[in-house]
């Protein structure tokens, strides 16, 4: 996956806010590439411009070889995407809703399999409403790999998870990373990016602030540019 001087501003004239500011990217095959940023940054808009969701302004984004805009329907066969903010039916059991993307899929996993890995068997027939947010979470991932999708996008993936769930999860992202599958997430967890990513990308204002590998970053304090700030009271 490539961007290449990738620009999305929101709003016009003096409200403009510019979430993306040429911004160049490369997500390499079969690795795990962490997106990190304060609230803001610039990565949701981000991944829902490689997804297909948002048109950029400026630049070019191609995914697996293909436009996101342009061959968004050949894209979605070959992508899983995560989204923040759940998305299910509230009325929908959670097996049912499993069911119901394992059906659109070629040749899906095994959903019952997908439920017992993140814990969720015991919620199967639970509906989407009264599912826990952490569970909420994990039921979307679940939706998103059950289609062995070649390149998965995970933003903010372990929101809302106790500590239990969220190492489920990481163990996945693992797993996925060992079959070949590449996969591209966002987070403002410097501990969780260390644990799964291979490379990180830091994004302030949209655009990069620092890039590398775990190890590489650490030892260049580049870690120490990620903060966070609250609006004056």
């Amino acid at each position: 996956m490539r961007l290449r001087g990738v620009t999305k501003t929101y709003g016009s004239g003096v409200t403009a806010v510019e979430a993306v500011s040429s911004l160049d990217l490369e997500v390499h095959a079969a690795e795990v590439l962490a997106l990190l940023g304060p609230n803001g940054a610039g990565k949701t808009t981000t991944v829902e411009m490689c997804e297909g969701f948002v048109r950029p302004d400026a630049g070019t984004i191609e995914v697996l070889g293909l436009d996101p805009i342009a061959d968004n329907a050949r894209l979605r066969a070959r992508i899983g995407v995560m989204l923040q903010g759940g998305g299910g039916y509230p009325a929908a059991r959670a097996g049912e809703m499993l069911n119901l993307v394992a059906a659109y899929a070629a040749d899906p996993l095994d959903p019952a399999w997908l439920l017992d890995t993140l814990g969720l068997t015991d919620a199967a027939r639970t509906t989407y409403r009264r599912l826990s947010g952490g569970q909420q979470q994990r039921l979307a991932l679940a939706c998103a790999l059950v289609g062995r999708p070649e390149l998965v996008f995970l933003d903010e993936p372990t929101a809302g998870m106790d500590a239990h769930a969220r190492l489920l999860v990481w163990e996945l992202i693992d797993a996925l990373r060992r079959d070949g599958v590449t996969v591209l997430l966002t987070t403002h967890q410097l501990k969780e990016a260390e644990e799964l990513a291979d490379r990180l990308v830091i994004i302030d204002h949209g655009a990069t602030v620092a890039s590398g590998t775990p190890t590489e970053l650490m030892r260049s304090g580049a870690k120490d540019q990620l903060r966070f700030s609250a609006p004056p009271r």
